[in-house]
């Protein structure tokens, strides 16, 4: 007969049956399995604002909840595979944020993403997600540009978030439980419909300060990001910002969505001076930017030449202006904005960029995929197939 120690209970089996609830949870709400975290993981590394050049770097611009639109952006770059599964090898890939609102599948592209983290890691690859300014506006209750569908979402997330809890329990005061989130949340939303109430009660738990999605998949973006010659921000820097510092910036967001911080900084992710507000580089005609206000602030970050942002739609896809020294590469892809076709940025580690694009309007006469050199404000335009490198290059 085996000993008591041999018994199934809850305390022999704490760690293997949380993180059987958790593995529950997630794929009941987004129908993927994630593969394990890293197993000695650097706890500041996601938060690092200096990183050197990539061999390979890729960017994506805003995606709004069209995960369609976000697996297509990652095919035409080579990302993943037909299954959507991490086939970057060692490539660098930044998300430049908003991937709320405007769309459907929120909770669904912020789990692909983290699923393809992983993956990525694994073949020595990196991606990484950043805050605009769609996530600062969720977390502090800015629920504007939401859809009925999205709502629906977050309720069949807080189901299973609930059962999950109820799961753990059963092992109560062995298994750690999470505070409830939904405690201080309101349960009915005057000016709202009754059958969205249940949604934005759980929009609010889910994504406020210190809330189980927010802490999850936001609070280790970075807002600022660095790369070589490259900076990258979803709105825009000003030079009052560079002399906040970049690394409090990225440092003082993550404090406030974890809520040891009461509020952010103003211009940080308030009004149009704000970093992932401001416009003042990115507006769709060239010459209305403020090139002499961007040659300053790129002057303050060591070794930096250009200001990749996205924020503002580009009607007429991924450009440059000032001379190559902005680069706007949000191309309003999601269904919820203007529906455009999907592209991305690529930087060589000579830090030549060129555009990645699905518009047959830089298809050859003949029918060949090629490129059209200097084809939006000095980058190279490429018009990919299934086997990206495989182009021809026209001069």
């Amino acid at each position: 007969m085996a000993g008591d120690s041999d018994a199934l209970t809850c305390k022999n089996l704490q760690s293997l049956f949380s993180s059987f609830v958790d593995t529950f949870v997630d794929f009941s709400v987004s129908g993927l399995f994630l593969p394990p975290p890293p197993s000695n993981p650097d706890p500041n590394a996601s938060l690092h604002t200096f990183h050197p050049s990539p061999d390979h770097l890729i960017a994506v611009g805003d995606i709004h909840g069209d995960f369609e639109k976000c697996k297509q952006s990652l095919l035409l770059a080579g990302l993943i595979d037909a299954t959507g599964n991490w086939s970057g090898g060692s490539s660098t890939v930044v998300q430049i944020g908003d991937v709320l609102d405007r769309g459907s599948d929120e909770i669904k592209i912020l789990y692909f993403l983290e699923r393809l983290k992983r993956q990525a890691d694994k073949s020595g690859g990196k991606i990484i997600t950043m805050n605009g300014n769609h996530e600062i506006m969720n977390i502090d209750r800015d629920f504007r540009f939401i859809t009925a569908d999205s709502l629906k979402e977050f309720s069949n997330w807080a189901f299973w978030y609930n059962i999950g809890n109820s799961m753990k329990a059963l092992c109560s005061g062995i298994v750690d439980l999470p505070s409830n989130p939904f405690c201080g949340v309101p349960i009915e939303f005057k000016g709202i419909r009754r059958e969205f109430h249940e949604g934005f009660r759980a929009r609010i738990a889910a994504l406020q300060p210190n809330g189980p999605l927010s802490t999850r998949f936001f609070a280790n973006n970075v807002t600022v990001l660095v790369m070589g010659e490259n900076v990258f921000v979803h709105g825009g820097l000003l030079a009052s910002h560079v002399n906040y510092g970049l690394e409090r910036i990225n440092k003082e967001v993550r404090d406030w969505i974890n809520g040891v911080r009461g509020d952010l900084w103003r211009d940080i992710g308030r009004g149009s001076n704000s970093v992932v507000w401001l416009r003042k580089f990115s507006h769709e005609l060239a010459e209305s930017c403020d090139c002499e206000a961007l040659e300053h602030v790129l002057s303050t970050i060591p070794g930096v030449k250009r200001m990749i942002m996205g924020h503002t739609i580009q009607w007429k896809g991924i450009n440059g202006a000032c001379e190559g020294k902005a680069i706007r590469i949000d191309v309003g892809m999601s269904k919820g904005c203007i529906n455009g076709l999907p592209e991305v940025l690529e930087i060589a580690k000579n830090s030549e960029a060129r555009v990645l694009t699905a518009n047959p309007a830089y298809q050859d006469s003949d029918g060949a995929r090629g490129v059209e050199v200097g084809g939006r404000e000095g980058l190279a335009v490429v018009l990919e197939n299934d086997k990206r490198k495989q182009v021809q290059v026209r001069a």
